[in-house]
């Protein structure tokens, strides 16, 4: 039997802290926080839906922050 994969951690931070920030600003603060993987995308932008602990999602307007998750 194949062993389940054991997820990575996934960093105590408020994704609602993001909102706001310029992009640059978020993705330095979310690396240094500990998200393993984070990504940011326009408004509107077709995405899987499978949950990836350690992955922050930053929806970017105008070099903003208007929308933040986790997974």
């Amino acid at each position: 039997m194949t062993s389940l994969p054991t997820p990575s951690e996934q960093p105590d931070d408020a994704p609602d802290s993001y909102v706001g920030l310029d992009r640059d600003t978020a993705e330095r603060q979310a690396r240094g926080r500990g998200w393993s993987t984070v990504r940011s995308v326009p408004p509107g932008t077709v995405l899987t839906m499978e949950f990836r602990s350690g992955r922050i999602n930053f929806q970017v307007e105008d070099a903003t922050v208007t929308r933040c998750w986790v997974g």
